[in-house]
């Protein structure tokens, strides 16, 4: 349809163009009717333009609606997803939080992050429903688009008026021309070129108030939908922001229990003897420290602590004697100094 109609519009300026030609060569118009009509063929290709321009807008801003309205359905699935899989970690976080795990911890921190980051999402949608669909959908179907078209279909089809009163003129005047022309032959030529007079001013005013309205149209356009695409990339960008803020908490925080602290095996060894033997078990002790000392390096021995204590009993004093060894860190290092020495 809309091909028909724009090489019908084509057509109808042709044959104006010409009927134009043959009034000035018949010299029925004036100078100023001329004028008249070439401002008024300036009106039809402004709102030729014009109405080309809203009606593009005007698919723009409903490919844009039904964009947006895909993208929260396809969104609004991915947040139930999404959240039932975070109240599924949360669940276990909280069900297995007396074993400290650190599987238990991520768990739980998985899922309050990821519920934090759908409530943004939840967010977005709505600005993108409330400040992007709304306006332009009221826009598609609002009165102020619906009638500045009805302006320039007034205007087509008062041009066409105006195209067949052309016609009607050339007719008449054609048969003017002639010498045995009648007094009612010309009455008719008059009363068709006044009427010819009057469909030019009012397709005029017409052509005004129609590109004016359509002007406007089309610049409220523009600015809606720049700015709709605008907010639309605002509140994406704020999620985006927000989601890569939460996720690089969590990111860290589950990167810090990836690697929990290294356990050390210990062997440990708890004597409680009376004070006059203890002084005997102390020589022992030196001798075997002597002994570590020789085998290993002082840097295994530092991993392995005495420690004295003293209690009292009733009848007697004894004293507490524990060991605690490092037996992993100890039998790496002799492996090390073996390898070295049989090297």
């Amino acid at each position: 349809m809309d091909a028909i109609r724009k090489q019908a519009t084509k057509l109808r300026e042709q044959v104006a163009r010409q009927q134009q030609a043959v009034l000035r060569r018949l010299g029925t118009l004036s100078n100023d009717a001329a004028l008249v009509d070439e401002a008024e063929l300036m009106y039809n290709q402004q709102l030729q333009n014009l109405y080309n321009s809203t009606r593009a807008a005007k698919h723009f801003q409903r490919n844009i609606v039904r964009g947006v309205e895909g993208f929260i359905s396809i969104s609004s699935k991915q947040m139930e997803i999404v959240k039932k899989l975070a109240e599924d970690c949360c669940k276990y976080g909280d069900a297995n939080q007396f074993n400290h795990s650190p599987l238990a911890r991520a768990s739980t921190y998985f899922g309050t992050s990821h519920n934090y980051i759908e409530k943004e999402r939840e967010s977005l949608l709505k600005v993108l429903g409330d400040q992007v669909c709304e306006p332009l959908r009221a826009q598609i179907n609002g009165a102020p688009l619906e009638d500045a078209r009805h302006l320039a279909h007034r205007y087509d089809k008062l041009r066409q008026d105006v195209e067949a009163q052309v016609a009607e003129v050339l007719r008449r005047g054609s048969k003017s021309k002639v010498p045995s022309v009648s007094e009612e032959s010309v009455i008719k030529l008059q009363n068709a070129e006044g009427r010819l007079d009057e469909l030019n001013s009012s397709i005029m005013a017409l052509g005004r108030e129609a590109t004016a309205a359509m002007s406007s149209v089309e610049e409220q356009q523009q600015k809606m939908t720049f700015h709709t695409l605008f907010t639309m990339v605002d509140a994406e960008r704020s999620y985006h922001q927000h989601a890569l803020t939460i996720l690089e908490k969590l990111h860290a925080e589950m990167q810090k229990r990836s690697c929990p602290t290294k356990l050390s095996t210990f062997f440990i060894i708890s004597l409680a003897v009376p004070e006059e033997i203890f002084n005997k078990l102390w020589h022992f002790t030196i001798i075997l420290y002597l002994i570590l000392l020789h085998s290993l390096s002082i840097f295994v021995m530092k991993k392995i602590l005495i420690k004295f204590s003293t209690s009292c009993a009733t009848h007697a004093r004894t004293t507490s004697w524990t060991f605690f060894i490092d037996v992993k860190y100890i039998q790496d290092k002799v492996c090390v100094n073996q390898d070295a020495y049989i090297g």
